[in-house]
């Protein structure tokens, strides 16, 4: 159960980073409440899988999906360029985030 929380977190990560960017400095009131319940139910996910997942180990995965996502959201959106090297960079650390589940 721990592992599907921290996944869920990691796309609440998604989720927050990708709000904070389009709410224009707290400036535009939908993507600064999507930020502050993601991020609150995103940390609270990651503190609920810390519980049976070691710190390190939580942390990296939660971090690389997190980062995997917001930016393959980006590049499919048009507001991140894509390139060849992005995409497998973007693979290799979903590579590694299996690889700390499979090692735990």
């Amino acid at each position: 159960m721990a592992w599907i929380v921290l996944v869920v977190s990691g796309v609440l990560e998604a989720v927050w980073a990708t709000a904070l960017g389009k709410s224009t400095g707290f400036t535009r009131p939908g993507p600064t409440v999507v930020f502050a319940v993601g991020i609150v139910l995103s940390m609270a996910g990651l503190a609920y899988a810390m519980r049976v997942i070691p710190t390190g180990t939580a942390y990296a995965v939660w971090v690389g999906i997190g980062a995997a996502l917001t930016v393959g959201y980006a590049m499919v959106t048009g507001t991140e360029a894509v390139s060849l090297a992005k995409v497998l960079l973007i693979l290799g650390l979903v590579g590694c985030v299996i690889g700390l589940k499979v090692l735990h």
